[in-house]
């Protein structure tokens, strides 16, 4: 076509076209397929783009995971931001039975930190992967420590209020903040609703980061379509653990 309006007159015209003809729906029982390729096709390209940046940790490739292999990015992290020192807020979404809470909780042991976490306590609120609804649920796990609290209910219906209420207390201070709500819809929830309060060397963990349509989708919606900068800093398991500062 000669010019730039030649050429969006055709693709009206097409686009028209497939809408009044259904002819694309002939494809409809690959929906599925073609997603995942798309989808899978998006995170290998991102994944072999950063796989040998140097990072805190740096797995990729290994043929087996080991999920307790996570722990050894949580302590690089600790002790490359000398998190243990300072005061933090750390916001964890997807608490289950509490073992990752528990264990920044016992790490970071300044005072002046706090630590939130968020969870239905009655399984997933919708389908993932082989899981169904109601999969995964746990009992809001019990600390001995006045600096936490837990937030139930599913994010959609809870995490405005909190900011309401805490939103300022967050503000100044390091941010740590744990993804692992394994879900689409959550992950990029949450991350939208704290787009005011991110600064500058916040951290932002994905627990199942290489799930493709989901933790993964999230965090290239979220970086954007909100231009927001997060410099990896640390990938264990293939990239299913992944960690982030804000820059």
């Amino acid at each position: 076509m000669s010019n730039k309006a030649d050429k969006l007159k055709l693709l009206k015209f097409v686009k028209d076209f497939l809408l009044a003809s259904r002819l694309l729906q002939l494809l409809q029982p690959f929906n599925r397929v073609f997603g995942f390729i798309y989808n899978f096709n998006l995170l290998t390209s991102w994944v072999h783009k950063h796989k040998s940046e140097k990072l805190l940790t740096n797995d990729f490739y290994r043929p087996v995971r080991n999920y307790d292999d996570r722990l050894k990015s949580f302590d690089a992290i600790a002790a490359h931001y000398k998190l243990n020192e300072i005061p933090v807020s750390y916001l964890e979404f997807g608490v289950a039975s509490g073992g990752s809470f528990k264990w920044w909780m016992n790490t970071c042991r300044n005072p002046e930190s706090r630590f939130y976490g968020f969870d239905t306590f009655e399984g997933l609120p919708e389908s993932w992967g082989v899981f169904t609804k109601g999969d995964m649920s746990a009992a809001i796990p019990e600390i001995n420590d006045n600096r936490g609290m837990f937030i139930k209910g599913i994010f959609q219906d809870t995490l405005n209020d909190f900011l309401q209420e805490y939103g300022s207390s967050l503000k100044g201070k390091q941010k740590l903040i744990h993804m692992d709500a394994d879900l689409f819809s959550a992950t990029l929830f949450a991350l939208s609703q704290l787009y005011p309060y991110l600064e500058k060397g916040d951290i932002i963990m994905f627990d199942e980061f290489n799930v493709y349509g989901h933790e993964f989708m999230a965090f290239r919606y979220f970086t954007e379509c909100f231009y927001v900068n997060l410099k990896l800093i640390s990938a264990q398991n293939n990239f299913y653990h992944a960690a982030f500062e804000v820059v």
